[in-house]
Parts: C-alpha cells; structure tokens; sequence
C-alpha cells in the first residue's frame, strides 16, 4: 500500500517536473490524484483474479477427494494424497490440511487452509460438519463440485454477454462520427441555407 503511494507521488512530481510551470503542476496533482485512486482497485482486481484462478482446480479437487473417502481412506490420508496429485494453489492447500489433520490439529483449524479460496468455504464447512456430526463428506464434496461447476459455468456465460456488449460500444463511436458527418450535418447546412439564404 505505501509502495503504491509512494508510486502515485513519484509519477506526479515527474510530471510537474517533465512538464513545468503551472500546467505541470496541475498535471502533477490530477496525475497523483488519478493513481491514488487506481492504483489499489487494480491491485484488489488483480488479487481477486488471481484467487479466483487458483480455485479454478477445486471442483476436480473435492470430487477426488470424495473419491479418496469412498475408497476408505480417512479425510487427512485422503486430502494429503488428493494436495500431492493435484498442482498449484488448491493441491499444496489440501496438502496443508492433510498434513494438519494427521498431525491432530482439530478439523476446524485444519480445514482453514483451504477456506479462503472462492468455493474452498464451503469445502471446510462440509468437513467440519461432518466431523463433528460424522455426516457423510464424500457426498456432500461430490454435491459442492457439482454446484462450483455449474457457478463457473454460469460466470462464463455472463462474460462472454458482457463481452458482446462491450464490443458495441467502439464500434458505436466509430459510426458516429460518419452518420453525424453523413446524415446530420447535410440536413442542418440545408436548413440554415434555407433559413438563412
């Protein structure tokens, strides 16, 4: 955060001093004020598209790891076994809660490492509950897997509407200038010549 301002201040005294006088002051200031502003909201956006993407994995995930509990293993032999063959952010995650449940940690405390990914709370809250309630996990983590793709699926389909509309806009500001300069403007030097003449 203090790098980023730091950043903002250093750009806006380059460009008062880049431009000079009073215009570069000016510039100085709206440039300071505009990266103070930006700045951060890029850096939560980029650090929510990172996190997202790293969730991207855990549907497979829970649905190998229900696998892992209907063949038996227990959930720390089984999410261990699930964090080492799955790669990136969700496979070292479940190898942390493994490696916590197997070491005792209380579940609760365990499934922690996985519950700040987008989908991973609700993972940690289907194991919690059923290790104090002893319902069944694999089905609810077949049922969460199940609900995460159709969730990334509907958000696909959302960007891709988001897209098409965002395509029409340059193409708006391309056309208009021809249809002011091809259909208005005639019309309008026609009525002041005819108002006018």
């Amino acid at each position: 955060m203090k790098r980023r301002r730091l950043l903002a201040l250093a750009c806006g005294v380059m460009a008062g001093v880049v431009l000079g006088g009073r215009a570069g002051v000016a510039a100085g200031a709206v440039l300071v004020g505009v990266l103070w502003w930006a700045l951060p909201r890029v850096a939560a956006a980029r650090a929510a598209t990172a996190l997202r993407r790293a969730a991207a994995g855990l549907p497979d995930a829970a649905d190998l790891l229900a696998a892992a509990l209907r063949a038996g293993a227990p959930p720390g032999q089984a999410a261990g076994v699930v964090g080492t063959a799955v790669a990136g952010p969700v496979g070292e995650r479940l190898a942390r809660v493994g490696r916590a449940l197997r070491l005792g940690d209380p579940p609760a405390q365990a499934w922690a490492h996985i519950a700040d990914l987008p989908g991973g709370e609700r993972m940690a809250r289907a194991a919690v509950r059923s290790a104090d309630s002893g319902s069944a996990l694999a089905r609810a983590l077949s049922r969460l897997a199940d609900e995460l793709r159709a969730a990334r699926a509907a958000e696909a389909d959302a960007a891709a509407r988001r897209a098409g509309v965002l395509v029409v806009l340059p193409l708006g500001m391309c056309f208009l200038p021809a249809f002011l300069l091809a259909g208005v403007v005639p019309v309008v030097i026609a009525v002041l010549d005819g108002v006018l003449g």
